[in-house]
């Protein structure tokens, strides 16, 4: 796929670290599947990982976590 945002680069599978914020809470996600572009970095996650990231930032809100640190888990 072509990179939105650059334009120039194509994406590669690879893994990145995703960072929510929300009020007081950030969730910090290591080793997220994702379309990783080669030129710019912008990666993009499919459909099924975006919600599984956001069930987990939506959880530590509800725990009412500070500051979470995990590693994806699929």
């Amino acid at each position: 796929m072509k990179c939105v945002l650059c334009k120039q680069g194509k994406t590669r599978r690879g893994k990145v670290t995703v960072t929510l914020q929300r009020g007081e809470t950030t969730v910090i996600i290591r080793g997220v599947p994702a379309d990783v572009c080669e030129n710019c970095g912008e990666y993009y996650l499919s459909e099924n990982v975006t919600g599984e990231v956001l069930a987990l930032g939506e959880d530590a809100v509800r725990k009412g976590a500070e500051v979470e640190i995990l590693r994806y888990a699929a």
